[in-house]
This record gives C-alpha cells, structure tokens and sequence, in this order.
C-alpha cells in the first residue's frame, strides 16, 4: 500500500511546484528582468529613436542598474560610458553644464548617464546601420571595430558576429542580443 501511494504523492508534489512556477513566472522575469529608471529610459528611447529594450539591456549587461557602477577601465554609471565619450556626446547634443559639475558626477546622475548612453548608442547604429555591429562597438570601440570590417574579420553587416575576436566583446554582444530578446518579449 504504502508503495502505491508514494507515486502519486510525488506527481502531487510534481504538480504543485508546476502551478507555483507558472503562477510566479511574471515575478522572477521582472526580477531577473527589471525595467528601472523607465522613465528617463522611455524619455531618450523616444528622442533618439531607439527600441527601448536595447537600452535595457545595455543598462542591464553594463550595471545591472547600479547607477553608481564605475568599472576598472574606468567607465562610470548606468550604461558604463568613458569620461571621453560623455565630452563627446556632450558637444553633439549641446548639453549645458549649467551647474559646472565635474564629468564624473555627470555621469553618476541617472538621467543623465541615460541620456548620454542612448543618445551614443543612437549614434552607433546610425553609422553601423544594425544593431549588432552598434553594440560590438559601444564595447570595443568604433575605431577596432571598423578595423576588424576593413580586415574582413567581422561583416558589416552584423551576420556574423560570432567571429569577433575579443572574447569579452564576442559574450557581450551574445548576452546583449539574448537580453534585448528578453525585454522585447516581456
């Protein structure tokens, strides 16, 4: 008897820890999938005509939405932009600085991390006209990426990026694609 009974207290047990994934599904998607500082996101998504989900998942895969985050190369906040590339961003978009505060704590304010990281990534798929070859560059750097095209190591046309030679940017961009997959479908 006691053997009859033990296969369908595991099918029980089966069936319960079942209904309790599909009914918390929703929770740990957008626990392992946030969509924080939707507001500045959605704001410069709109303005620089970029798919919001990229934006997440670049925030996501550079930060983890930490808007404190400064890495060892020395790249600072949400979307883990160079000093040199908020200069940059800075005079295309005529940013007044009006308070004259320093690069770095810029680039630690939320909005304007945001802003600055959409409106670079806006630039790079401008010039790369896709997505893929953008992302590999907002990681490598447009001039090794535009190397790596003229020496025919990688397409321009973004069909073959699992042929970029870095390993940390070759991941990247995988875990940027699979990121931005995740967020268009949630």
């Amino acid at each position: 008897m006691f053997s009859k009974s033990k296969p369908i207290a595991i099918l029980i047990i089966i069936m319960c820890i079942m209904i309790l994934l599909v009914v918390t599904r929703d929770y740990y998607i957008q626990f392992l999938y946030p969509k924080k500082y939707s507001e500045y996101v959605l704001k410069y998504a709109n303005e620089y005509n970029i798919d919001e989900n990229l934006v997440y998942a670049v925030i996501k895969a550079e930060s983890n939405f930490n808007p404190k985050a400064q890495s060892n190369k020395s790249a600072i906040g949400l979307m883990q932009l160079l000093e040199s590339t908020a200069m940059d961003i800075m005079k295309v978009i005529k940013y007044d600085n009006k308070m004259k505060n320093s690069i770095n704590d810029l680039l630690l304010d939320a909005e304007t991390n945001i802003n600055f990281g959409t409106k670079y990534l806006s630039i790079l798929i401008d010039k790369y006209e896709n997505i893929e070859i953008a992302v590999t560059a907002y990681n490598a750097g447009i001039g090794t990426v535009d190397n790596w095209i003229e020496n025919g190591i990688i397409k321009s046309d973004g069909s073959d990026v699992e042929n970029i030679p870095y390993k940390e940017t070759n991941n990247y961009v995988r875990k940027i694609l699979r990121d931005y997959r995740i967020y268009s479908n949630i």
